[in-house]
């Protein structure tokens, strides 16, 4: 009945996997079986809906249907798109690059390391100082 369409579309691991999952809930809710399987059919698949499912999909007798949504499609012409091109010379493509460079590196706060007179130096001799008034 759909096995002739079933056969002759391809499924994405994806699409199998939405399709096994729907129906193994519909056959663990007591669903009635589409393939005549044998009590020792059923017990080698330990009467898992999963593998039923898969065994019905397999043999094409499910009525599912996969509904593929397409892209729309517009109509451009080519001449409406254009593409600029420049022809700028090495020289000029590298000197664009060390500007580019140089932009991200004044304008990164990352980029910037501590300047050492940032920070104020702590002698030795004054932490020490600072030790003895705090024990006494």
């Amino acid at each position: 009945m759909f096995s002739s369409k079933m056969e002759s579309h391809e499924f994405s691991k994806y699409e199998r996997a939405r399709i096994i999952g729907a129906r193994g809930l519909q056959i663990s809710m007591d669903a009635p079986l589409l393939v005549n399987m044998s009590e020792e059919e059923l017990d080698s698949v330990n009467y898992d809906p999963l593998k039923i499912a898969e065994r019905e999909l397999d043999s094409g007798v499910l009525p599912i249907s996969i509904s593929r949504p397409m892209p729309k499609r517009r109509e451009e012409s080519l001449d409406k798109i254009k593409v600029e091109e420049t022809k700028a010379s090495d020289a000029q493509k590298e000197q664009a690059m060390k500007e580019e460079v140089k932009d991200i590196a004044e304008s990164g706060d990352m980029m910037k390391l501590a300047d050492s007179g940032e920070e104020p130096e702590v002698s030795d001799v004054g932490v020490e100082e600072k030790v003895k008034e705090g024990l006494e």
